[in-house]
């Protein structure tokens, strides 16, 4: 492995949009929302409302498909001021349906990285989303035979890291974990002092976007399959 990852036993995998695609997902179910509500505000008014909602029921609902919906209904409510009819708020809960029975479609490279990768290392699988979709969605992958261990964290920042790495016994400079936001699985992982590779996705969630400048020690690949090459 490269001089600076030398020390590295154990490699993390974020999971949404780093080994499948999820937010392509969200962001079809958006589009479609707004046409639902087109008679009641502008797109941008709607997407606007939706993601200060999204952002106040984080602590409610947490990550996933199901918070989501919850946000999507509660917007529908608030923009319509309460006049939807039934069947409408219908169309809303067949839109989450939908997206919970979505076929996995694996990021171009993924499992030959994995397989790989897991010939040499201890491999985790760390994301963040409902419990029982991440399930569903790692079942579907036929990933789960690469992976010593998977956690589904109800958040991505440093005492979340560290915490799950002292149950497992794993020293931080000994870590690694890849991922698509450098929000979620690059920064608190430098926080803790282990390190981090960023390999981004073409669609990023509001949220996860860091505007700031970054003045951070970490690597920045183009493709998955870039990083067999540091091995």
């Amino acid at each position: 492995m490269k001089e600076e990852f030398r020390d590295i036993t154990v490699i993390g995998f974020d999971a949404d949009d780093t080994l499948w695609v999820n937010e392509t997902f969200f962001r079809e179910a958006e589009d479609l929302f707004c046409k639902l509500l087109s008679n009641y505000e502008t797109e941008n008014k709607i997407r606007q409302e939706l993601l200060s909602i999204e952002l106040r029921n984080l602590e409610i609902y947490g990550y996933g498909i199901k918070g989501f919906i919850l946000s999507l209904i509660e917007t529908a409510g608030v923009l319509s001021n309460d006049q939807l009819s039934s069947k409408v708020y219908q169309q809303i809960l067949e839109i989450g349906k939908d997206m919970l029975n979505k076929p996995v479609e694996l990021i171009e490279g993924v499992e030959e990285t994995l397989s790989y990768v897991s010939e040499k290392y201890r491999i985790l699988l760390l994301t963040k989303g409902d419990l029982l979709d991440q399930e569903r969605k790692l079942k579907k992958s036929g990933l789960s035979k690469y992976f010593h261990h998977v956690e589904v964290l109800s958040n991505k920042y440093p005492n979340n890291y560290k915490d799950l790495l002292d149950h497992l016994k794993i020293n931080p400079r000994e870590f690694l974990m890849i991922g698509n936001s450098l929000k979620s699985d690059v920064l608190p992982i430098l926080e803790i002092g282990a390190k981090a590779v960023h390999i981004p996705f073409h669609i990023t969630w509001e949220h996860e976007v860091v505007n700031e400048p970054v003045d951070k020690d970490y690597l920045t690949l183009k493709d998955i399959r870039e990083f067999k090459n540091l091995l």
